[in-house]
């Protein structure tokens, strides 16, 4: 993204995503963006903001918390406090997700870490891992 490559649009698991996506929670808003996040369902339950992040599964879980954290950071630097739900409708499961000192210093290490790689002239080594198999991106790594 940083280099304005974007996913195949055509990949079926990320088709799959976008279809769990527009047939969940149709009660709530949904699709929201702001800057450059874009957020899957808003909720509010009383004075307070919960915003949920749709997956498909909970197999990669710590990367989805990760998501979340990162559009909960950006809310609260806007002076925005929420909640997060990680939302899985195909397994009817609900992970709450709260920014902690704890994670906040997670995600920022993530952060640079990702800041850090942008700024390489070239692109790391390349490693095969679980990822690569189901990832939108393979072609550009792989082909």
């Amino acid at each position: 993204m940083a280099r304005n490559i974007n996913s195949f649009q055509d990949n079926d698991l990320l088709k799959i995503g976008i279809m769990i996506n527009e047939d969940s929670y149709k009660r709530d808003k949904k699709e929201v963006q702001i800057d450059n996040l874009k957020i899957d369902v808003i909720r509010s339950r009383g004075n307070h903001l919960v915003i949920g992040e749709i997956k498909k599964s909970s197999r990669f879980m710590k990367a989805s918390e990760m998501q979340l954290l990162f559009y909960l950071y950006k809310l609260k630097k806007k002076g925005v406090e929420a909640s997060g739900e990680l939302l899985f409708p195909k397994e009817k499961k609900k992970v709450k997700v709260e920014l902690s000192q704890e994670n906040t210093a997670e995600l920022e290490d993530a952060i640079e870490d990702v800041k850090r790689i942008i700024q390489l002239d070239r692109i790391p080594e390349l490693k095969k891992n679980k990822y690569c198999k189901k990832c939108a991106y393979k072609e550009f790594c792989w082909s």
